[in-house]
């Protein structure tokens, strides 16, 4: 209890709670935080930083937090999606400068060759080998849940606002692939062409314009997302595949000919 304190640090006592002490649980909060799994963050993965904030200080100050990888001062990065390379003078954590800083932490990092001016919210630094996706197009599973009174269906051609990361951006539906079974969490054989609240499906969506983003697999932090409508969350998902532009341009011009 917050209120009381009672089984916060010391065990509660089976006269004031016997249910609990009964069912032979008997852990406090912090035996229970102290026995969380840590997540498993790859300080060595490509560096992922999506951008909440930016302003001018001797130079362009990017705020965020490290989803994957390491920042070192001197590390050579590109923002994208604007494809700009960009150097780290200072980084801050806590407002402290130090060194380096690796996922999970809040970093202030002062940056060289970029204007504050050339920098938005949702923008994300990303290392230069492994340069993060930006795409439109995308596959995504989607647990939806109530629909506005006036939109009381999904289908294709439904809009909404997505919000992944620090990014905000546009989305339409462009087709639905398949639903999912709540019971045997697989495809089914139907096809549906549209489903109401509270379903589970596949689906491809086309943002208004390129956002940077991962698949689930490989970054989570960069692959889920919540799509809001008219103020109201509808529904939650996350990345399953990305369409590849330069694919999808190719086979436009191939089906030309």
């Amino acid at each position: 209890s917050g209120l009381s304190g009672a089984n916060i640090r010391d065990p509660v006592d089976g006269s004031e709670c016997g249910w609990w002490a009964s069912r032979g649980k008997g852990a406090t909060l912090f035996n229970t935080l102290d026995n969380l799994e840590a997540q498993d963050r790859d300080p060595r993965a490509p560096f992922r930083l999506p951008v909440i904030d930016k302003y001018k200080d001797s130079g362009c100050v990017v705020m965020g937090k490290v989803e994957a990888g390491t920042v070192r001062v001197g590390s050579r990065l590109v923002m994208m999606p604007n494809k700009q390379p960009v150097k780290v003078l200072t980084v801050h954590r806590d407002e402290d400068e130090v060194q380096l800083a690796g996922p999970g932490e809040n970093v202030k990092l002062k940056l060289s060759d970029i204007s504050d001016e050339e920098v938005s919210t949702g923008f994300v630094l990303s290392s230069c080998k492994e340069i993060v996706p930006v795409v439109q197009e995308f596959d995504v599973q989607l647990a939806v849940l109530e629909l506005l009174e006036h939109k009381s269906i999904f289908t294709a051609g439904y809009t909404a606002v997505m919000h992944i990361h620090t990014a905000c951006e546009e989305i339409e539906v462009s087709k639905i692939i398949s639903q999912i079974d709540p019971k045997t969490k697989k495809p089914m054989d139907k096809k549906v062409s549209f489903v109401k609240g509270h379903s589970i499906i596949i689906c491809r969506m086309k943002a208004a314009a390129s956002v940077c983003l991962e698949k689930f697999s490989t970054v989570p932090q960069l692959g889920r997302f919540t799509l809001r409508d008219e103020g109201k969350t509808i529904a939650i998902g996350k990345i399953l595949k990305l369409k590849d532009p330069a694919a999808a341009r190719a086979r436009r011009e191939a089906a030309k000919k």
